[in-house]
C-alpha cells in the first residue's frame, strides 16, 4: 500500500536537510548578497537619521547569514551607533546556528541581539497580549511569507510597526520564477496542510496596490541545479524534490502519475533551462521595499 503524502514541514529535520541542500545547489544567497552589497545601502540611507539607537526586526531570521550582512551595511552607514537587532525564528536549531555565527563574527560590539523562538503570528499575539507596540527602523521578512496563515494581515501588522523613516523589506519568489509555474499548476496536488501556502511577489504587489501602499520592486535572477532530481534513487535529488513540492518523501509517496507529471513539468522552459548538461530551475526572487 502506498504511503500517504504529507507536508515536508511535518518533519522538521528533513525540512532543514532539504533547505540546506537547496541553499548549496542554488544561487539563492549569492543573489541576495549581491542585492545587499549593491542596493541595500540606498534603501537604508535614512532609517537611522538622528537616532542614538537603530531598532531592527528580523522576521524569520533563520541561521542569520543574510541578517549579519544587513547589519554590516547598517553599521557602515551609521558607524558606532547602537543597533538593537531582534530576531523572530521558530526553529531552535536555526537560532542555535545563528548564535554560533554571531560568536564567530567580529565587529558586532555595538549590536545587541535578542532571539524570540516563535512564529510571526506568536510574536504578534504576545505583543497584543502584553499591549506593546514597539516601533522599528527596519523590518525584514526574507523568504518566510509562505509559512504564515494570513499573508495580508501579517504584512499589515508589521507595516504598522514602522517608524516614520523606516522601511519594510520582503524577499520572496518572483512571479516569473519556476516556482510560480510549478505551484500555480500543481499546488492542489501537493500534500499541503495549513503549515504553508504558496505566495509570490505577484500576490504581494496586488495586495500592496489595493492597500494603497508605496513600494519599490527589485528582481533578482537566481537558479537552482536540479539535475540530480532526474537520477532515479539519488538521495540529493529526492531531497530537492521534497523541497520543490514541499512534500515529505515525494519520490516514494506521490502517485506515479503525479510524479511523472512533475518530472515533465520541471523540464519545461517555464520552470527550467538546460545549460552545460545541467537542468537549472528558475529560482528568481523579488525584493519588495515598502514605505511607512
Amino acid at each position: 500500500m502506498a504511503l500517504p503524502m504529507r507536508s515536508l514541514l511535518t518533519d522538521p529535520v528533513r525540512y532543514l536537510q532539504s533547505f540546506r541542500l537547496f541553499l548549496t545547489n542554488s544561487t539563492e544567497h549569492q543573489c541576495m548578497r549581491e542585492f545587499m552589497e549593491r542596493q541595500l545601502p540606498a534603501v537604508i540611507q535614512s532609517i537611522g537619521n538622528g537616532k542614538p539607537t537603530i531598532n531592527i526586526l528580523s522576521v524569520g531570521g533563520g541561521a542569520g547569514e543574510i541578517d549579519l550582512l544587513i547589519l554590516s551595511k547598517v553599521q557602515a552607514r551609521y558607524p558606532g551607533v547602537t543597533i538593537n537587532n531582534e530576531v523572530i525564528e521558530p526553529s531552535a536549531d536555526q537560532i542555535f546556528k545563528y548564535k554560533e555565527r554571531v560568536a564567530e563574527t567580529s565587529n558586532l560590539e555595538n549590536v545587541k541581539f535578542t532571539w524570540h523562538e516563535e512564529t510571526a503570528y506568536e510574536y504578534e499575539s504576545r505583543m497584543n497580549a502584553e499591549k506593546k507596540t514597539k516601533k522599528w527602523d527596519f523590518i525584514h521578512m526574507i523568504q518566510m511569507l509562505y509559512y504564515v496563515k494570513d499573508v495580508p494581515a501579517t504584512i499589515r501588522y508589521f507595516h504598522s510597526l514602522l517608524e516614520a523613516q523606516a522601511k519594510l523589506l520582503i524577499i520572496l519568489v518572483s512571479g516569473d520564477s519556476g516556482w510560480e509555474a510549478l505551484w500555480k499548476k500543481y499546488a492542489s496536488s501537493f500534500a499541503l496542510d495549513d503549515l504553508s501556502s504558496y505566495v509570490s511577489s505577484a500576490n504581494i504587489k496586488r495586495m500592496l496596490e489595493s492597500a494603497g501602499l508605496k513600494y519599490q520592486l527589485y528582481e533578482l535572477p537566481s537558479h537552482m541545479d536540479i539535475t540530480s532530481c532526474f537520477i532515479e534513487g539519488n538521495k540529493d535529488g529526492e531531497l530537492l524534490l521534497d523541497f520543490l513540492t514541499e512534500t515529505c518523501e515525494f519520490s516514494k509517496t506521490a502517485p506515479p502519475d503525479l510524479k511523472r507529471q512533475i518530472m515533465e513539468e520541471l523540464r519545461k522552459p517555464e520552470c527550467s533551462e538546460k545549460r552545460d548538461g545541467k537542468v537549472l530551475f528558475n529560482n528568481n526572487l523579488s525584493v519588495i521595499v515598502i514605505e511607512p
